[in-house]
């Protein structure tokens, strides 16, 4: 879609392999502030069992978006819920830049529609959609 994408994190929580999709990859995010568009995931508190951080805390300290590292005309995603002060601090959660509950509400009707199509689509929809043979020519 003529994005350039780079992933960022802690070696542990990225996936081996995942620059064959075509992205970069960084472990800091020293260059944050390039980004136009900045997507942050949770850090899913059930994972910490298998250190895969040494500790919440240093997580945040080295890869929470917080107001130091985003700028002011970059827009902030998140798909939710957000672990306040762990992932994002809350100065940016609340900031003008982020989209987050707008996402969220959007994601709602997304998996809504989806979920409409998937459940109330009939057999009919699936022959209207399938090639029809073709009846012989005359000549």
């Amino acid at each position: 879609m003529g994005c350039e994408v780079t992933v960022a994190g802690p070696p542990t929580l990225i996936p081996r392999g995942i620059e064959s999709l075509g992205c970069e990859v960084r472990y800091e995010l020293g260059e944050l502030r390039d980004a136009d568009v900045v997507y942050a995931l949770r850090m899913q508190h059930e994972r910490m069992d298998q250190h895969f951080v040494p500790s919440l805390r240093e997580y945040a300290a080295n890869y929470q978006i917080n107001g130091r590292r985003l700028g002011a005309h970059q827009v902030l995603m998140h798909p939710g819920p957000v672990n306040r002060g762990v992932e994002l601090s809350g100065e940016v959660v609340d900031s003008p830049q982020a989209v987050i509950t707008m996402q969220v509400k959007a994601g709602v009707v997304v998996r809504m529609a989806v979920l409409y199509e998937v459940l109330a689509g009939s057999a009919s929809d699936l022959r209207e959609r399938s090639p029809r043979p073709t009846e012989p020519q005359l000549a």
